[in-house]
């Protein structure tokens, strides 16, 4: 019985987190400077969707649409 994630689905390295996190943090300073207009950040998003997981992708996704909605209250 193997307690390690499942083949094909090793966790991404510290290279590869901080990867991800700096093309999410790219991507949302683009969107924080262009009023949420996702087409002008279309390259960005571009390198975001490349440099993270997928469901990584979800959950920041989700996670901004929380942030946003919790500064408006």
């Amino acid at each position: 019985m193997s307690l390690g994630p499942p083949a094909g689905m090793a966790a991404p390295s510290m290279k590869e987190r901080q990867a991800c996190w700096g093309a999410r943090d790219l991507y949302w300073q683009c969107l924080d400077e262009n009023a949420e207009d996702a087409s002008r950040c279309q390259q960005l998003r571009s390198s975001f969707e490349s440099s993270c997981p997928q469901q990584w992708i979800k959950y920041f996704d989700k996670r901004r649409d929380y942030l946003k909605f919790k500064e408006k209250i």
